[in-house]
Order: C-alpha cells, then structure tokens, then sequence
C-alpha cells in the first residue's frame, strides 16, 4: 500500500500579528479572486474586514487585481456590483474570464474574415466583453434559442442550413439557459472545424450557502461528444496560466512578489502554484476550509496554500 504524500501546512496568519505583517510586506500585488461566495462577499454580505484589508493595501501602494472565473458578469457589471458593496475598485483593476476570452480572440486567433464569429455558450458577460473588442457573435442570450429542439432543428442543423457560414469558434462560459438546442449548434460548429474555447473549467458554481453547476459542466457534453481525439478546449479562466500571461502583459509585474488569494484549491490556490507567483492565501469564507488538503486527494495536496486565514478581514483582525 502506497503512502500518502507527506503535507507541509500553510502558515497560520489568523491571530498572529507578526506573521501577518511579513506576510504583507513580502508582496507588492494582491490578486483576490472573487465570486458570489468566496473571498469578499457572499450575496450582499461583505465579510467583516474587506474593505478595510483592501484600503490597508492601498496605503502601503500594493497593486490589487480583482480575477474572477464567473464570466456571466463583464467587467463594468463587476464594478457596478462592487460600488454597491462598498467595495473601492475601478475597471482596471478587475480581470475575468470574460475579458480573458476576448482577448484572447481578438489579439491572438485573430480569426480571418469570413470565418471569425463566435458562437457563444453564457450570458451577457460574454457579449459585453466581446463587443468591448468589436468581435461579432452568436448565440448567448438570444432569445430564439431559448426553447426546445424539434424536428425541423435536428433537419435543418444536420444539413448545416441552420449553422452560420461564418463561425469560427465556440465559446464555452456558464450558460443558465443552456439546452439541447444550443449544445447541437455548438458540437456542430466544432465538428466543422471551429476553434474551440472555455471561459474556466470550475465544476461547481458557489452560492446561497451550497454548490450549483459550474461553466465546466457546461463544457463536459462537447466534450464527451468531440471524444478523446479532440485536445478540447482552451481555457480562459483559472487554473490555466494563459489567464496569468494575460494578466502579466497588461500589468507589468514580477511574479515572485505577487500573492494569488483564494476559496478554492483545486483552481486558486493551484492557479497560484503553477503560475510560478511567490506565493498563494487560502481563505476560509468560500468553497476551501481549513485541512481541506490533508484527506484529500493527490492533486488536493499538491495545491496546499503557502498561507491561510480564516476570513480575509483577519489581516487587519
């Protein structure tokens, strides 16, 4: 019987001022990672100490960078809900899957003409992040797919008639109208040839104090159907360090002194880690809780935070 690899802890900042402190100074930029429920807020709860961590770093001139995996939300939807949190943040400082798409499309496919549509899989997130790199799309919140699949559909897709000519690549994000109808368009798109993207690959989505389908459920059916010759999808979103590159090429930093703060292990703290960033924060308030990595499996303990606190607010606690 093999053994369990042996896990170093992460340092306890929680109640520990001193550690806290070295903790702070060691970094020049924080990368928070956000959703519903996780690092800073859970519904319209900002937890105790947020916005006090957050002008604290401010003072002491560290670079904060908000990144996100929900694409469902573009980044001026992002700001409107953080303003109303009471959350100081501007535009720039926010980097979410979204965003990472459309750049990602725009400066590196580069997709020819006629062939560059996206057809998309998610919500107005996406199309607001696409329009901000005047990229044409399909798809998304369109009403007329909204329903179920008839006859005359599986007809008029089979014999492409009801697939646009000029689609060049699907666009996988959390879609909470997803259906038949849309995953038969968008398996028939990749089959004839379009560039196949994902926001992120999270399996599960956080909120009301339990766990829903992630945009990676989104995902599995295309993939299950292109089948194990099919490299799948590029992804966008954490952990994948596409996403980091992005994020270093707009904002011009040394990876050694920027902290990756996190809910999750299996996409934050990892994302972190194999980002080559000088170090990673487990927070208590999301998906992650504290020894999460000891029972776990073998990826579960290969991605043990450097640091943890039990809230975020703790660094001013």
């Amino acid at each position: 019987m093999l053994e369990k690899t042996m896990v170093k802890p992460p340092k306890i900042l929680t109640g520990d001022r001193q550690a806290i402190d070295e903790f702070i100074d060691k970094f020049d930029i924080a990368k928070d990672k956000r959703r519903n429920i996780g690092v800073l807020w859970s519904g319209d709860h900002v937890f105790d100490g947020t916005v006090a961590v957050l002008e604290m770093l401010r003072r002491k001139k560290k670079q904060i960078v908000f990144v996100t995996n929900n694409s469902t939300k573009s980044r001026e939807d992002y700001k409107k809900k953080l303003d109303g949190l009471g959350i100081p943040a501007n535009v720039d400082e926010i980097f979410g899957s979204a965003y990472s798409s459309s750049i990602y499309i725009s400066r590196i496919l580069q997709l020819p003409a006629p062939r560059n549509k996206t057809f998309i899989l998610g919500e107005s997130g996406i199309e607001a992040e696409l329009r901000s790199e005047n990229l044409p799309f399909i798809g998304g919140t369109d009403p007329s797919l909204r329903r179920p699949v008839t006859a005359d559909d599986f007809a008029a897709i089979a014999s492409g008639a009801a697939l646009d000519p000029e689609v060049g690549c699907v666009l996988a994000g959390l879609d909470y109208h997803v259906n038949y109808l849309k995953l038969s368009l968008a398996y028939h798109y990749l089959a004839r040839g379009a560039t196949f993207l994902a926001t992120n690959t999270d399996a599960t989505l956080p909120n009301s104090h339990t766990l829903f389908p992630g945009a990676g459920s989104i995902s599995i059916p295309l993939i299950n159907m292109l089948g194990p010759s099919h490299p799948g999808p590029i992804v966008m979103g954490k952990p994948s360090t596409a996403m980091m590159d992005a994020i270093e090429g707009k904002f011009r930093f040394d990876r050694r002194k920027a902290v990756m703060v996190g809910d999750r292990l299996d996409t934050d703290i990892r994302f972190g880690r194999e980002s080559g960033l000088g170090g990673t924060l487990g927070v208590g308030t999301g998906v992650m809780k504290k020894g999460d990595w000891e029972g776990g499996d073998e990826a579960s303990r290969e991605n043990v935070p450097g640091w943890w606190a039990d809230r975020l607010g703790d660094l001013v606690g």
